[in-house]
């Protein structure tokens, strides 16, 4: 199957995954990114069966209200039974690395607050080891070039992601050449540096359930 026809796969497994506990106060916490937005497209259809969602960036609020979906604000919402979002790359304990999109600080407060991660993603996301694709970290734009200076203390290569301004209103430092034997520790360690907003190790809330498309079909794991 091409890449497409495997985020459309996924997007379809989570729709089964979600649609039996759908009920008309349900309001959903939904991500940014390619898959995602597979997934918007077909949650329209069910629009009428639950709430609205919490959208993780302005982009995928704008297509949830093309699909006919309320948008709501997050502090207006109270539980989020779900939260369903991509990844860049997912380990076998389903920690993640995401931010390929800019969007990792919204994402990350809307996880937080679902009692449920659903990440979907096609086979070439899984990885043993965190760190091939570049670590994305949030930053205050007054602090990038000493927090660029500290990332290298880390052992990582900082690149300024120029012309990228988050919804936010700040900037992205991507960590290459950064690979990572502790994903949970290293999420600490870096949102503990001044100037950093957060990164985008998504390891101490990490999935709880990954719906992954491959040539087979979806497979559906929990955290090892």
């Amino acid at each position: 199957m091409t890449q497409d026809q495997l985020k459309d796969a996924v997007a379809a497994a989570a729709i089964d995954e979600i649609q039996p506990w759908l009920e008309r106060d349900t309001v959903l916490g939904i991500g940014t990114g390619s898959t995602a937005n597979r997934f918007i497209d077909r949650l329209g259809r069910l629009r009428h069966d639950f709430k609205g969602a919490v959208a993780s960036s302005e982009a995928s609020a704008e297509r949830l209200r093309g699909q006919g979906i309320e948008v709501f604000e997050l502090n207006d919402v109270g539980s989020i039974p779900f939260y369903i979002d991509g990844a860049d790359e997912v380990n076998a304990h389903l920690h993640m690395i995401k931010g390929g999109g800019a969007a990792l600080t919204r994402e990350k407060i809307v996880a937080a607050c679902a009692e449920r991660f659903i990440c979907i993603a096609d086979a070439s996301k899984r990885v043993e080891c965190l760190g091939a694709f570049p670590l994305p970290v949030e930053v205050i734009p007054m602090a990038r070039s000493y927090l660029a200076r500290e990332l290298v203390k880390l052992g990582a290569h900082p690149v300024y992601r120029e012309g990228v301004v988050t919804d936010n209103g700040n900037q992205i430092i991507d960590c290459h050449d950064f690979m990572i034997d502790d994903p949970v520790a290293m999420e600490a360690r870096l949102n503990a540096i001044v100037g950093v907003v957060t990164n985008g190790l998504f390891a101490a809330r990490g999935a709880d359930v990954l719906l992954l498309g491959g040539d087979t079909g979806v497979v559906r794991s929990t955290p090892s």
